[in-house]
């Protein structure tokens, strides 16, 4: 494999970027490490606030809704207009949401902070996902899950976190974590100057190079296709919501566990995840993503349809399957959707990581209001179904045939 160091001056041609992927992955993790925090620390907020389940999937719903609602817009924006500070800019952003968290008095602060991390989020994850895309060297799927493991294990590693800072030190030691925010705004920095020098460097030799037309699939065909991708991320989406948001109140009302043994359930639940992300774009990329796309949804189904039933072992065995099997999904439905609409990276990328996040703030707040109408148990008897939309993945053409369909 050919890669380049993290070096300003160095354009990217045909190589692999691996200085570059490494640490967009890096901040990916610190980003997903900040927002994870305030899923983990819900059984706290709820104890310090006396918060129901509706205020809770609240909290949740603005988070995901703020991270989810800019993102088409940063993506079009900068597909345009590549802006290379800006996500450094969006860590900022989480910096401020972090403080308030940890010193909000009122319910009002919670949801302020929510939506500050949102926004960080929101800025944060199209643009890097362009500018993994740009290091690639044409290794696509390796290039989005190297980007997207990063966030994965940021994602586990903090309940871990939460379970070790923030429950014995309290609500006020989420402080300590804007160190974090403060590592990746220097990298994101670093990684700007190269994403500049690369996009100044594919200008020219744009300008030098021959007229060339780039076809794609006819706009009829790709808003058939998008319906179709759309419709898999609910699946997935919303079941993963049911796990992240309410996994740890469903081990405790079913298995009495601790908030402290809880976390470390999610922990491995989310770990699974990390490893299941990682090994998606690799996959994709020798096997064809709609491969991928088939195993990682409609696979998951036995283990779901298994999970409300299972005692507490099992439980923890049937998540770890799910997580691995159902992660892969997203590193190819995203590479797949940007081969759709050449030179719209970011916009795609955007979109589907917005729609990602707005259906999990939405799954969280209707899943929270169904958790208090029949209780956590039932949440996951109906959630266990939403896999067989993986049978739509049928209706996805073959990559070999979007430039013709």
């Amino acid at each position: 494999m050919s890669t380049t160091s993290l070096n300003p001056t160095t354009p990217v041609g045909n190589q692999t970027a691996l200085a570059v992927l490494v640490s967009l992955s890096l901040c990916h993790f610190l980003n997903d490490t900040i927002q994870s925090l305030l899923p983990a620390i819900y059984p706290v907020l709820q104890e310090n606030y006396a918060l129901t389940f509706t205020q809770i999937g609240i909290i949740h719903f603005v988070f995901q809704v703020t991270a989810s609602l800019l993102q088409p817009a940063v993506g079009i924006y900068t597909d345009k207009r590549p802006l290379f500070r800006l996500s450094s800019f969006g860590m900022g952003a989480s910096l401020a949401g972090l403080v308030i968290l940890a010193f909000a008095t009122h319910y009002w602060a919670l949801l302020v902070a929510a939506m500050a991390i949102g926004i960080g989020s929101s800025i944060f994850h199209p643009d890097s996902a362009r500018v993994a895309r740009a290091a690639s060297g044409g290794r696509f799927g390796f290039a989005q899950s190297l980007f997207q493991v990063g966030g994965n294990v940021g994602s586990a590693v903090g309940p871990l976190l939460a379970a070790a800072i923030v429950l014995p030190f309290g609500q006020s030691s989420i402080a300590w974590f804007s160190a974090l925010a403060l590592v990746g705004i220097v990298v994101l920095w670093n990684v700007g100057t190269w994403a500049r020098a690369n996009h100044l460097a594919r200008t020219k030799a744009a300008a030098q190079a021959p007229l060339t037309e780039v076809s794609g699939p006819k706009r009829r065909t790709v808003i058939k296709i998008v319906a179709v991708l759309a419709m898999l991320i609910f699946s997935k989406y919303i079941y993963l919501s049911s796990l992240t948001s309410y996994y740890t109140f469903y081990l405790i009302e079913t298995f009495d566990l601790t908030v402290a043994q809880s976390q470390l359930m999610l922990f491995l639940f989310l770990a699974a995840v990390a490893g299941g992300t990682f090994f998606g774009g690799p996959v994709g990329d020798r096997f064809g993503r709609r491969v991928v796309i088939w195993v990682s949804i409609l696979g998951a189904l036995p283990f779901t349809l298994a999970l409300p039933y299972a005692n507490l072992f099992w439980t923890g065995v049937l998540t770890v399957i799910i997580g691995l099997i159902i992660a892969s999904a997203f590193s190819a439905i995203l590479v797949y959707a940007q081969g759709l609409v050449p030179g719209r990276v970011g916009m795609i990328s955007g979109l589907f990581f917005g729609f990602a996040f707005g259906l999990g703030g939405i799954g969280a707040a209707v899943l929270g209001m169904v958790a208090d109408w029949q209780g956590i148990a039932f949440v996951y008897h109906v959630c266990s179904f939403l896999p067989v939309l993986g049978l739509l993945t049928v209706f996805l053409p073959p990559e070999a045939r979007l430039r013709h369909a």
